[in-house]
């Protein structure tokens, strides 16, 4: 797939407020269950490993600001 018909692609799904309001409340379920995660580490690696997702999701939820530009 080119990168046009990408951004295209992406360019419905964030200005559909619906759709986005769903992709952000799931993130924020995701986000907790990394923070629960982080609670209950047994070990450095996966207390790095559960802040690396966490990172990775909040940029997620810029989707729209990347996007629209």
């Amino acid at each position: 797939m080119s990168k046009g018909l990408l951004v295209m692609s992406l360019k419905q799904l964030v200005n559909n407020k619906q759709a986005m309001d769903e992709f952000n409340q799931l993130i924020d379920e995701l986000i907790a269950t990394q923070h629960r995660t982080m609670e209950q580490a047994g070990s450095v690696q996966e207390v790095y490993s559960a802040q690396g997702s966490i990172s990775t999701l909040r940029r997620l939820k810029l989707l729209r600001e990347m996007v629209n530009g």
